[in-house]
């Protein structure tokens, strides 16, 4: 099936590259002048092979929900191949990619253990309060915002979401970026919990690099389908 659109597919998609490769050489640089953070190892993997599946699953994730979400959006290229099938497979290959990103950095976290200091009482209160926030995140979304919604229903039926509103309850009344403001905060907990340093220096680079979807992916699509901007929660 022939691209079209490519211009919108693509809009703003060149900035997302210079910020990651950004963030990536920031990464690699720190890597390379602090010790800790290529200390350990598990299950025969060095903690260098595990800090690099954790910097790819990110970019996998994003790159695909961009892909998607554009294609989809801009040429209707998922829906026309698989009909309504198409945005079950979107979310199998979401919720795949999503799921893996918590579970690599708990193995890094193993991995790179005991590699910051860190008294243990204040380790687990910094965890508890960056569960807070988290977890009410994801009840607000399931309880208020919808489960589909989340996932990204509106690129593949826009001219039904178009004329929603914003959701702006629960945890979404304090914010319209809830998501990325307080979802990505769990990332944080393994890392801190075990007390490693890769494992935190990754969930920092992943909760930067989402801000990167956000505004030069979610941001421009959400005046595509909406009309204007995101100043709310609608995906």
């Amino acid at each position: 099936m022939p691209f079209l659109n490519l211009k919108k597919t693509f809009n703003h998609q060149g900035w997302h590259f210079i910020a990651l490769l950004i963030l990536l050489c920031l990464l690699y640089w720190y890597a390379q002048t602090h010790v800790g953070m290529t200390s350990g190892s598990l299950w025969g993997l060095s903690t260098t092979e595990w800090m690099l599946l954790t910097v790819i699953i990110p970019v996998l994730h994003q790159v695909y929900v961009m892909l998607c979400w554009r294609i989809e959006l801009y040429q209707k290229g998922i829906s026309t191949r698989f009909g309504k099938r198409g945005f079950t497979l979107y979310k199998i290959g979401f919720a795949m990619l999503i799921l893996l990103r918590p579970v690599t950095l708990i193995l890094l976290a193993v991995s790179n253990q005991g590699t910051i200091r860190m008294a243990s009482y204040l380790a687990y209160t910094i965890a508890v309060i960056l569960l807070i926030p988290s977890l009410y995140l994801f009840y607000s979304v399931k309880t208020y915002f919808g489960i589909n919604r989340a996932f990204g229903i509106d690129h593949f039926y826009p001219d039904e979401y178009k004329t929603m509103g914003f959701v702006r309850k629960g945890i979404f009344k304090f914010t319209s970026n809830g998501m990325y403001l307080f979802g990505f905060l769990i990332l944080w907990v393994p890392g801190i919990l075990l007390k490693s340093e890769a494992a935190i220096a990754i969930a920092l680079f992943s909760h930067i690099y989402i801000w990167v979807h956000y505004y030069c992916t979610e941001r421009p699509d959400m005046k595509s389908i909406y009309g204007r901007e995101n100043r709310g929660n609608t995906a």
